[in-house]
């Protein structure tokens, strides 16, 4: 099966985070979080990709080809404007097969959960099998909520009103397709905010084939702004399914580094620091004199003067 990776966003509301990057490469544990949605698809047998970027995005071709370690094969197909998740899908359409996954790239569930919603696409001989996250109703306004009723979904609506949501069950931006929905693909009108909708492609699906089924996560990690960035990093730091990395080029004298922690090469540290516990540190930075750094992101080529106390930000 192959997988679709929308990664061209810019990732607006992470700003200045992304000001120098796209979100897919904005660094989750010294992996971009597009390489991270990527890890738990191929854990589940997933080695076909294609990956819809935009044309000023040299840097995620860049990564893949000269510093990433997943071995899959990779397609880029470059989105010219950002015009919505059916536009971007409709780039990829004519190097599809066969059925498939999307994932938007700011998306992590947990393997075992990919892992359900293939099984349950085989299983049913669905037409689209819809990855479902249960919601404060209050929070209903910012997604697609659902209506299902004895497995089978019969509508999705785009960020209701909590009264006018018809549940509280949430459509996250992962999906299994069959190539079905591609038909509806050129139908999609632009939408009142100047994109073509994914969600309007899927309604169609739904109305006219019918068999379109969902699978409930009990969780899921996402990437909208700088405290989900801290959070993402704390949970790849303390869950320790990675190398820890301590690589900085200089420890100044009576610095103290706690871990769970990771530093990047080129980073240099002045004395009489603490660095850590939950501190992710990207390369090439300089952190000076008697600075404190706790539940942090310091992103890469940053300064931090002397004297400065760090403590649950993300700083750039």
């Amino acid at each position: 099966m192959q997988a679709v990776i929308l990664a061209a966003g810019k990732g607006s509301r992470l700003n200045p985070i992304t000001l120098n990057r796209t979100k897919a490469m904005v660094p989750i544990l010294g992996k971009p979080i597009v390489e991270r949605v990527m890890e738990g698809l191929a854990q589940n047998g997933i080695q076909d990709f294609i990956l819809v970027v935009s044309r000023e995005d040299g840097e995620v071709s860049r990564y893949f080809q000269e510093q990433s370690t997943l071995k899959v094969k990779l397609q880029f197909v470059i989105q010219p404007e950002r015009l919505g998740m059916a536009n971007a899908l409709s780039l990829a359409a004519p190097y599809l097969r066969n059925s498939f996954i999307l994932s938007a790239c700011d998306n992590l569930t947990p393997v075992e959960h990919v892992a359900d919603l293939l099984k349950t696409h085989q299983q049913q001989a669905a037409n689209a099998t819809l990855s479902l996250m249960q919601i404060d109703r209050a929070l209903s306004s910012r997604t697609g909520i659902i209506e299902w009723r004895d497995g089978q979904i019969s509508r999705i609506v785009e960020k209701p009103s909590p009264a006018e949501a018809p549940s509280d069950i949430a459509s996250l931006p992962l999906y299994v397709f069959s190539p079905k929905l591609l038909d509806y693909l050129p139908q999609v009108k632009l939408s009142p905010r100047g994109e073509y909708e994914l969600q309007d492609a899927l309604q169609m699906l739904i109305d006219h084939d019918g068999r379109v089924t969902g699978v409930l996560t009990p969780s899921r990690l996402q990437l909208t702004n700088a405290a989900d960035l801290l959070a993402l990093n704390r949970h790849y730091l303390t869950t320790g399914g990675d190398t820890p990395q301590l690589a900085p080029r200089t420890v100044g004298q009576h610095t103290h580094l706690i871990t769970p922690l990771r530093i990047e090469e080129g980073t240099t540290i002045g004395p009489g620091c603490v660095i850590g516990p939950r501190v992710y540190i990207e390369r090439n930075c300089r952190i000076g004199a008697d600075v404190l750094i706790k539940d942090a992101v310091i992103l890469r080529d940053t300064v931090i003067e002397d004297g400065r106390q760090v403590v649950g930000e993300v700083v750039s």
